[in-house]
């Protein structure tokens, strides 16, 4: 899987990172899992066209000392298509903003 990962988080950090999630992002079926929606004018052509696949989301998972920030590109309501894929470049610098403004957040 390719993803980007900060490691070696403190509980208080791991903690604020969660409560920025919890309020930006919608949650996943736990705790630990939230979506990263992309924005329509970042979907690939393919992803576009594919209107009953949306929404596009990008998986974050909290851990006991890291974050993962999933580069896959899934739909969330089809689990097999040819819309699902890796990142394309725009997709990915949107990820790394995003990621960056929690850092930023963070100080």
């Amino acid at each position: 899987m390719r993803q980007y990962v900060l490691d070696e988080l403190t509980k208080k950090e791991l903690d604020a990172i969660k409560g920025i999630l919890k309020e930006r992002l919608e949650q996943g079926g736990t705790d630990n899992i939230f979506w990263l929606n992309v924005p329509d004018d970042l979907l690939s052509p393919i992803q576009y066209e594919h209107k009953r696949c949306q929404p596009y989301s990008m998986a974050i998972e909290v851990g006991d000392s890291w974050v993962k920030f999933e580069e896959l590109v899934r739909s969330r309501v089809n689990l097999h298509c040819g819309c699902i894929a890796y990142a394309t470049p725009g997709q990915r610098d949107f990820l790394r903003r995003f990621i960056d403004s929690i850092l930023k957040e963070l100080g």
